[in-house]
């Protein structure tokens, strides 16, 4: 038998508890078991005023930012109508169902406002990976570093070449927010300061961001998202952005070496990363100021393809400073003998050469194998060569293999990020606005890991 047509009739009172209707499995019920914010308003304080109207709470906006980027919802607009929705969402942020969702502007105007001046986005993630430490998920001693281009939020066709478009020509006083924050990172290390090549064009709306073709297709605008995580249960100990340039990208790691170990007294006793890594300066530092093992492929400019003698052919000697080669003749970096012994002089690129000399090279059965077209043969050597020699012996062990294969977890990270989290491309502009986003992406991945790997009782 057919039922009636129920018409629908508003009850005068419910009986409705969120706390039933979130399913036990839910990611958002996972997750907030390790999201703590009352230290926050202590933090952010010092910027409200003491007078006027209460604001929107603080919490309530955070918690809302952690739903859109855990659920990777990257729209605000779209955020709040979700939260408007979703039982579970409004659950997490701790909204019943007669409260009031804030509008989307309210997150711009507290992200460029309070939020970013007071740095509590950074201050979340560092108490959020206090709180793996103490869960015993990062032991601090095998980390990986890598970085990722993320598309910025900028149009190819609103840009300008470099030299149409210079700072000199934009007023800080009438430019956009992204524009002066631009103008304010030109001597940052990260940014403007990380390498003296200029990029071919500039963005209109976003000029910090590096015109690049890395991806071996169409030219784009992108900025470097850079993590330094530990092997264990990749864990993101750190995130910094930078310039899609190998220079700041080389930068950001010292900087987040010397950052956790200020904040967490984590000092590895390996890092693991990828030839782009394997600069001398870089390995020098690692090795000789930092004490760490570089699990990192050593970058090689000395090999060659037409089948004569490379400098790996050549013995050197570090009591007399000398190669020897392959017909048992001396390099030497001066073929004179002065009475006072003078230092070595590199050039600008920190690189020492060494000559034979040229009758030994004419008299040479070898010659053809080793110079045919030059009168004598010349090997270089980098003033780090102590440091790369490291790298290579590490290179040839066992335990390189598998940092070879824990890499791979840093790679995986940045995957999760662009397909799950669908942090493919920027919505915010600007140096400032970048760190914020991969901030709150690396909390929300850090969180997900949490919920992951410790289950409810």
């Amino acid at each position: 038998m057919m039922g009636p047509k129920k018409e629908v009739q508003s009850a005068l009172f419910y009986e409705f508890c969120l706390e039933d209707h979130v399913p036990a499995d839910h990611v958002l019920r996972s997750v907030d078991r390790f999201v703590n914010l009352d230290a926050i308003r202590t933090h952010l304080a010092p910027f409200y005023s003491s007078t006027g109207r209460p604001s929107i709470d603080p919490e309530l906006l955070i918690r809302m930012l952690l739903v859109g980027y855990i659920m990777g919802i990257r729209s605000e607009r779209r955020l709040c109508e979700e939260v408007h929705l979703n039982l579970a969402y409004r659950w997490f942020c701790r909204l019943d169902l007669g409260d009031a969702v804030p509008d989307h502007s309210t997150f711009s105007k507290n992200r460029h406002g309070r939020f970013r001046d007071s740095d509590v986005l950074r201050h979340i993630f560092e108490d959020v990976v206090a709180r793996c430490i103490e869960e015993g998920l990062v032991s601090g001693q095998r980390l990986a570093v890598d970085a990722s281009l993320i598309e910025a939020d900028s149009n190819r066709q609103n840009s300008s070449p470099i030299a149409d478009w210079t700072q000199e020509m934009m007023d800080p006083t009438l430019a956009p927010r992204a524009v002066r924050e631009y103008l304010d990172t030109l001597d940052d290390a990260a940014f403007g300061a990380a390498t003296d090549v200029k990029p071919k064009f500039t963005a209109h709306s976003d000029p910090a961001s590096q015109w690049t073709a890395a991806r071996k297709g169409p030219a784009f605008f992108a900025y470097s998202n850079n993590y330094l995580i530990d092997t264990d249960n990749a864990v993101i100990l750190d995130v910094e952005a930078t310039r899609s340039v190998r220079q700041a990208e080389l930068g950001a790691l010292q900087t987040m070496l010397d950052r956790t170990n200020e904040t967490f007294a984590i000092h590895p006793e390996r890092i693991i990363a990828d030839t782009a890594y394997g600069t001398g300066p870089l390995l020098e530092w690692l090795v000789q100021k930092r004490g760490i093992a570089p699990h990192i492929p050593v970058v090689e400019k000395s090999g060659r393809t037409d089948g004569t003698f490379e400098t790996a052919d050549f013995i050197y000697n570090g009591e007399s400073d000398v190669y020897v080669c392959p017909g048992g003749k001396e390099l030497r970096q001066r073929r004179r003998n002065f009475t006072n012994p003078r230092e070595p002089q590199p050039d600008k690129h920190g690189v020492l050469r060494y000559r034979a000399s040229k009758k030994d090279c004419d008299n040479c059965a070898l010659k053809q194998q080793c110079c045919p077209k030059a009168p004598q043969r010349k090997v270089t050597r980098s003033i780090h060569e102590a440091s790369r020699d490291v790298a290579r012996k590490i290179y040839q062990t066992a335990d390189y293999s598998i940092s070879c294969k824990l890499r791979k977890k840093v790679e995986m990270l940045f995957a999760h990020l662009k397909r799950v989290l669908k942090l493919d491309r920027l919505r915010l502009r600007g140096p400032c606005g970048v760190r914020d986003e991969f901030h709150l992406a690396a909390t929300a991945q850090n969180l997900r890991k949490l919920a992951k790997l410790i289950p409810a009782a």
